[in-house]
Protein backbone atom coordinates (compact mmCIF):
# COMPACT_ATOMS: atom_id res chain seq x y z
CA UNK A 1 0.00 0.00 0.00
CA UNK A 2 1.47 3.47 -0.81
CA UNK A 3 2.63 5.56 1.26
CA UNK A 4 -0.29 8.58 2.03
CA UNK A 5 0.74 11.82 0.59
CA UNK A 6 1.78 14.85 2.55
CA UNK A 7 0.30 18.01 2.94
CA UNK A 8 2.56 19.55 0.64
CA UNK A 9 2.14 17.15 -2.48
CA UNK A 10 -1.57 16.89 -1.40
CA UNK A 11 -1.25 20.81 -2.02
CA UNK A 12 0.40 20.66 -5.21
CA UNK A 13 -1.98 18.22 -6.59
CA UNK A 14 -4.83 20.65 -6.33
CA UNK A 15 -2.92 23.40 -8.08
CA UNK A 16 -2.36 20.64 -11.05
CA UNK A 17 -5.96 20.53 -11.16
CA UNK A 18 -6.45 24.24 -11.18
CA UNK A 19 -3.93 24.77 -13.85
CA UNK A 20 -4.61 22.08 -16.04
CA UNK A 21 -8.72 22.22 -16.54
CA UNK A 22 -8.29 25.62 -18.53
CA UNK A 23 -6.23 23.71 -20.73
CA UNK A 24 -8.43 20.54 -21.72
CA UNK A 25 -10.43 21.00 -25.38
CA UNK A 26 -13.59 21.81 -24.20
CA UNK A 27 -12.76 24.32 -21.61
CA UNK A 28 -9.84 25.53 -23.52
CA UNK A 29 -12.36 26.25 -26.23
CA UNK A 30 -14.82 28.17 -23.59
CA UNK A 31 -12.05 30.30 -22.59
CA UNK A 32 -13.20 29.57 -19.00
CA UNK A 33 -10.39 31.70 -16.51
CA UNK A 34 -9.75 31.16 -12.33
CA UNK A 35 -10.54 34.10 -10.91
CA UNK A 36 -9.88 32.51 -7.12
CA UNK A 37 -9.12 28.64 -6.80
CA UNK A 38 -9.34 28.54 -2.72
CA UNK A 39 -9.91 25.09 -0.68
CA UNK A 40 -14.47 24.50 -0.94
CA UNK A 41 -14.08 28.12 -2.78
CA UNK A 42 -13.80 28.81 -6.53
CA UNK A 43 -14.96 31.31 -9.16
CA UNK A 44 -14.66 31.05 -12.76
CA UNK A 45 -14.84 33.59 -15.20
CA UNK A 46 -16.05 33.31 -18.65
CA UNK A 47 -15.09 36.60 -20.57
CA UNK A 48 -17.85 37.34 -23.57
CA UNK A 49 -17.97 36.11 -26.79
CA UNK A 50 -20.74 36.38 -29.54
CA UNK A 51 -19.78 32.87 -30.97
CA UNK A 52 -21.13 31.52 -27.17
CA UNK A 53 -24.79 32.97 -27.64
CA UNK A 54 -27.52 31.80 -29.98
CA UNK A 55 -28.33 35.91 -30.69
CA UNK A 56 -24.81 37.89 -30.44
CA UNK A 57 -26.40 38.89 -27.26
CA UNK A 58 -27.16 36.50 -24.50
CA UNK A 59 -24.83 33.16 -23.55
CA UNK A 60 -26.27 30.23 -25.17
CA UNK A 61 -28.04 28.09 -21.65
CA UNK A 62 -25.72 25.14 -22.77
CA UNK A 63 -22.56 27.51 -22.37
CA UNK A 64 -24.18 28.74 -18.72
CA UNK A 65 -24.53 24.82 -17.76
CA UNK A 66 -20.75 23.89 -18.82
CA UNK A 67 -19.44 26.46 -16.73
CA UNK A 68 -21.84 25.73 -13.87
CA UNK A 69 -20.45 22.22 -14.24
CA UNK A 70 -16.96 23.15 -14.47
CA UNK A 71 -17.10 25.40 -11.34
CA UNK A 72 -18.59 22.52 -9.19
CA UNK A 73 -16.16 20.27 -10.28
CA UNK A 74 -13.60 22.68 -9.29
CA UNK A 75 -14.32 23.56 -5.99
CA UNK A 76 -14.89 19.36 -5.49
CA UNK A 77 -11.42 19.62 -6.28
CA UNK A 78 -9.93 22.32 -4.83
CA UNK A 79 -9.61 20.44 -0.80
CA UNK A 80 -9.72 16.84 -2.50
CA UNK A 81 -8.04 14.31 -0.83
CA UNK A 82 -6.14 13.04 -3.44
CA UNK A 83 -5.28 9.48 -1.54
CA UNK A 84 -9.14 9.03 -1.86
CA UNK A 85 -8.43 8.37 -5.70
CA UNK A 86 -8.38 10.57 -8.84
CA UNK A 87 -11.49 9.61 -11.15
CA UNK A 88 -14.11 11.64 -11.56
CA UNK A 89 -17.72 12.66 -12.74
CA UNK A 90 -20.59 14.83 -12.15
CA UNK A 91 -23.62 12.65 -10.76
CA UNK A 92 -26.22 14.82 -10.20
CA UNK A 93 -26.46 18.86 -11.52
CA UNK A 94 -29.56 20.85 -10.97
CA UNK A 95 -29.51 24.18 -12.62
CA UNK A 96 -32.26 26.75 -11.91
CA UNK A 97 -32.21 30.00 -14.78
CA UNK A 98 -32.88 33.01 -13.07
CA UNK A 99 -31.42 35.34 -15.73
CA UNK A 100 -29.17 36.42 -18.54
CA UNK A 101 -26.14 38.30 -18.40
CA UNK A 102 -26.45 40.97 -21.54
CA UNK A 103 -23.17 41.29 -22.80
CA UNK A 104 -21.29 40.44 -19.92
CA UNK A 105 -18.40 38.13 -18.80
CA UNK A 106 -20.38 35.24 -16.86
CA UNK A 107 -18.50 34.62 -13.06
CA UNK A 108 -19.41 31.01 -11.67
CA UNK A 109 -18.96 31.12 -7.70
CA UNK A 110 -18.93 27.55 -6.42
CA UNK A 111 -18.09 26.22 -3.01
CA UNK A 112 -18.76 22.91 -1.61
CA UNK A 113 -21.42 22.19 0.88
CA UNK A 114 -20.91 18.80 2.37
CA UNK A 115 -17.79 15.76 1.41
CA UNK A 116 -18.26 11.95 1.81
CA UNK A 117 -16.32 9.17 1.19
CA UNK A 118 -16.49 9.58 -2.55
CA UNK A 119 -19.43 12.28 -2.68
CA UNK A 120 -18.93 16.39 -2.95
CA UNK A 121 -21.76 18.61 -2.77
CA UNK A 122 -21.73 21.96 -4.22
CA UNK A 123 -23.66 25.04 -4.83
CA UNK A 124 -23.05 27.19 -7.48
CA UNK A 125 -24.44 30.42 -8.23
CA UNK A 126 -23.77 32.79 -12.15
CA UNK A 127 -23.91 36.35 -11.85
CA UNK A 128 -23.16 39.03 -14.50
CA UNK A 129 -20.63 41.36 -14.53
CA UNK A 130 -22.65 43.63 -12.07
CA UNK A 131 -23.56 40.73 -9.43
CA UNK A 132 -27.05 39.71 -11.02
CA UNK A 133 -27.84 36.09 -10.53
CA UNK A 134 -28.07 34.68 -13.89
CA UNK A 135 -28.27 31.11 -12.60
CA UNK A 136 -28.54 28.85 -8.98
CA UNK A 137 -27.17 25.16 -9.34
CA UNK A 138 -26.58 22.06 -7.25
CA UNK A 139 -24.14 19.67 -7.87
CA UNK A 140 -22.66 16.13 -6.92
CA UNK A 141 -19.34 15.08 -7.90
CA UNK A 142 -18.08 12.09 -7.41
CA UNK A 143 -14.06 10.96 -7.04
CA UNK A 144 -13.07 7.22 -6.46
Amino acid sequence: MAEPLTAQEQHERRLAVRDLMPTTPFMGGLGIVFERYEPDNVTLRLPFREDLTNDGTYFHGGVIASVIDTAGAAAAWSNHDFDRGMRAATISLSIQYTGAAKRSDLLCHAHTIRRRKELTFTEITATDNDGNVVAHAVQTYRIV
